[in-house]
């Protein structure tokens, strides 16, 4: 039988929440931050462009098992729009493709902000992720292959202007659901103003429960010493992303059978616990069960049980 091979590094679980300075990508952040904890394996919870700065959360060991939690959650970004010019890529380093003297005013940006308001449909930026026949949309357009992407429904919680300097520029916050596209607002925007623009600054300053306050900077990280040692102070535990799960406390003993996968019995004290918290109102009925201040599994609350589905190996 063939010998399993070792993970490289370091079994390091939680988040690290970095605060991503401009021109890295997610790739290459999520490379510096599994060198400088040693860690075994890590991720990001939701990509951030070269271009922009800001919340980039990053998940260790077993926390990558949550990553889904932190892209499905809110997110908020700062940016603005830069008006006179529309680039390929809806940002400042793509190709100029239309220039306009054109130039809103506050009072219009603000006024048709309220059409992108709740529930929306959105066609993504072409330069994005998002797979094509089994290709990356972007790397379709940078070799100018003429293609669509569907629209999608998104969901914008607040949109409001907060600032705008000069006539040029307009910057804006957003509260946002997943899958949402700050380029593809810009985009839309300036359109429905009848002016031309880009992105000339982005800053992406929450994802869920991630924020500013308690991001750190790679710069900051390398200072806190020459070990990965020395930075275990800047993780958050693996359940910061599952806010949004009730917690379920396991009994004296239960919680090697659910390291093992098997389904354990929840006492009466813990089922009244779990029904009187508002998000076991779950349709998926999903719960995070907890053995004391250790997370242990994702899983389901049915007739007196919690069935594992996501068992966490720490």
């Amino acid at each position: 039988m063939a010998r399993q091979r070792k993970r490289k590094g370091d079994p390091v679980h939680g988040w690290l929440v970095l605060d991503k300075p401009v021109d890295m990508t997610s790739t290459q952040a999520v490379g510096i931050i599994k060198r400088l904890f040693n860690a075994q394996k890590a991720g990001h919870g939701g990509t951030l462009d070269p271009l922009a700065s800001g919340i980039l959360p990053i998940a260790l060991g077993e926390a990558t098992k949550t990553s889904q939690w932190a892209m499905d959650s809110e997110k908020e970004y700062l940016f603005t729009i830069e008006w006179g010019t529309s680039t390929d890529s809806q940002d400042k380093e793509g190709a100029v493709i239309a220039t306009s003297p054109a130039r809103p005013t506050r009072e219009a940006v603000g006024a048709a902000l309220g059409k992108f308001i709740g529930e929306i449909d959105q066609v993504p930026p072409k330069f994005s992720a998002i797979k094509v026949n089994g290709e990356r949309a972007y790397d379709l357009a940078r070799d100018g292959e003429d293609f669509e992407l569907e629209s999608r429904k998104v969901v914008v919680h607040e949109a409001r202007v907060t600032e705008m300097p000069d006539a040029d520029h307009t910057t804006l916050h957003v509260v946002t659901g997943k899958g949402f596209y700050v380029r593809a607002l810009a985009r839309d925007l300036a359109f429905d103003l009848g002016c031309e623009g880009h992105i000339s600054m982005l800053r992406r300053t929450r994802v869920g429960d991630f924020t500013t306050e308690v991001a750190i900077t790679p710069e900051a990280l390398e200072a806190m010493g020459e070990a990965p040692a020395d930075r275990m102070t800047a993780l958050l535990p693996l359940e910061t992303a599952l806010e949004d799960l009730p917690w379920v406390d396991l009994a004296p003993g239960d919680g090697d059978a659910l390291r093992q996968g098997r389904t354990v019995k929840l006492l009466p004290h813990v089922m009244e616990a779990w029904r009187a918290d508002d998000r076991s109102r779950r349709e998926d009925r999903l719960a995070l069960a907890m053995d004391g201040e250790t997370a242990l599994a994702i899983g389901e609350v049915r007739a007196g049980q919690f069935k594992p589905s996501r068992v966490f190996q720490v």
